[in-house]
C-alpha cells in the first residue's frame, strides 16, 4: 500500500478517535457481537469493535476497563450480565481515546470512572490526536457525564473481589494520561494501548505521547511482572510477557535506527526514500504503515512536525 494510501487510513481512524458521536453516524455496529473470554481468576475479557476491555468479575461486582464505543454499551452491559448478575462497580480507563471511552456516559450512570488526571483534562477540552505529522483529528470535548470523576497523578488501588487493582500511570506513553491495570491475584495485567498485537504502534505524539515514554513505560513494566502474567494487549489477542519483550524490543529497534539516521543529519524523505524501517515491515499494517511510523518516530525524537517544530495546547 502506497504511503498517500496509509495515511488516509489513519486519518480516517483517527477521525472516529475523535468521540463516540463520530462512530454512531460513520461506522455500522448493528453487526458487531460482544466476545466474552475468561482470562485468569476472576478477569475476563471483552472484545467487540475498539479497545478490549478487562472485567474483574465477584462477589463485590464488576471492575471494568475501558468500554469501546457508546452504540456498544448496552451490548456491553448484555455480556457482563451473561457473566454476573452482580452490578458494575467502578470504570477505569487507559487513556482518553474514544475507542476505549466511548460507553463513559452510558456506564457512568452505574458506577464512578476512574483515570488518570490528564484523561478527564483531555475528555473536558477536546484537542488534537495524532502523530505529530502529516496525520491528525481534532477530538471533541466530552460531556459531563463522560468525564471521570476520580482522578489520579500516579497510581491507585481499587480493593474490591479479593483483589488489589492496581492503576499505574505511565508518562508520555501512547498518550500522556495512560495507565496499565494489574490484577495481582488473578495474574493478568491490561496494557491499554501501550501494548498492541497489530503491528506498528500509533503513538499520539499530539496528546503527549512519545517513543521514550513508551519504552520506558514497557520495560518497567515487564521489570514488575510475573514471568506467567497473562497479557491483555489494548487491541489483540491474549498476549505473554515474551510478546511484550518482542514487541518492546522492536520499539527499541526501530526507535534506534531512526536515531543513527539522525546523527547522520538525514531528513526525513530521506528516510523515507532508504526505506531504514525495512528490516521490520512485517510489522506495518494498512493502519500503521512502516513510513507512517516512521514520521511517528521522527518527530517523537525531534520535537518536531516532519520538520516544523510541534506545537502543543
Amino acid at each position: 500500500m502506497r504511503t498517500t494510501s496509509r495515511i488516509a487510513v489513519l486519518a480516517t481512524v483517527l477521525a472516529c478517535l475523535a468521540a463516540s458521536f463520530c462512530f454512531a453516524q460513520d461506522q455500522d455496529f448493528s453487526k458487531v457481537q460482544i466476545k466474552v473470554s475468561k482470562v485468569a481468576g476472576n478477569v475476563y475479557m471483552l472484545a467487540g469493535a475498539g479497545g478490549n476491555i478487562g472485567a474483574s468479575v465477584g462477589d463485590d461486582g464488576i471492575v471494568i476497563v475501558d468500554d469501546q464505543y457508546a452504540p456498544l454499551a448496552e451490548r456491553i452491559q448484555e455480556a457482563l450480565k451473561g457473566i454476573t448478575d452482580k452490578p458494575v462497580r467502578f470504570i477505569i480507563n487507559t487513556h482518553y481515546h474514544g475507542d476505549h471511552t466511548g460507553g463513559n456516559e452510558f456506564f457512568q450512570k452505574q458506577a464512578p470512572i476512574i483515570a488518570h488526571d490528564n484523561v478527564r483534562k483531555r475528555l473536558e477540552e477536546g484537542g488534537q490526536a495524532g502523530n505529530g505529522g502529516s496525520v491528525h483529528m481534532e477530538q471533541k470535548a466530552q460531556p459531563k457525564g463522560a468525564l471521570p470523576i476520580i482522578t489520579f497523578a500516579h497510581d491507585i488501588t481499587v480493593h474490591l473481589n479479593g483483589e488489589d487493582i492496581r492503576a499505574l500511570h505511565f508518562p508520555a506513553g501512547h498518550t500522556d494520561g495512560d495507565s496499565v491495570i494489574y490484577f495481582p491475584k488473578s495474574n493478568v495485567v491490561h496494557m491499554g494501548d501501550d501494548f498492541v498485537t497489530y503491528g506498528f504502534p500509533f503513538i499520539d505524539v499530539d496528546s503527549g505521547g512519545s517513543i521514550d515514554g513508551m519504552i520506558s513505560g514497557v520495560e518497567g513494566a515487564i521489570a514488575q511482572l510475573p514471568p506467567d502474567v497473562k497479557i491483555i494487549p489494548g487491541h489483540g489477542a491474549v498476549s505473554s510477557l515474551d510478546d511484550v519483550r518482542a514487541y518492546v524490543k522492536m520499539l527499541k529497534e526501530t526507535r534506534a535506527a531512526v536515531q543513527d539516521a539522525l546523527d547522520k543529519k538525514m531528513t526525513l524523505e530521506q528516510m523515507k526514500e532508504k526505506k531504514i524501517l525495512d528490516p521490520w515491515k512485517k510489522y506495518s499494517g494498512d493502519f500503521i504503515g512502516e513510513d507512517v511510523f516512521l514520521e511517528t518516530l521522527y518527530n517523537s525524537l525531534t520535537g518536531q512536525k516532519n520538520g516544523k517544530f510541534i506545537k502543543h495546547n
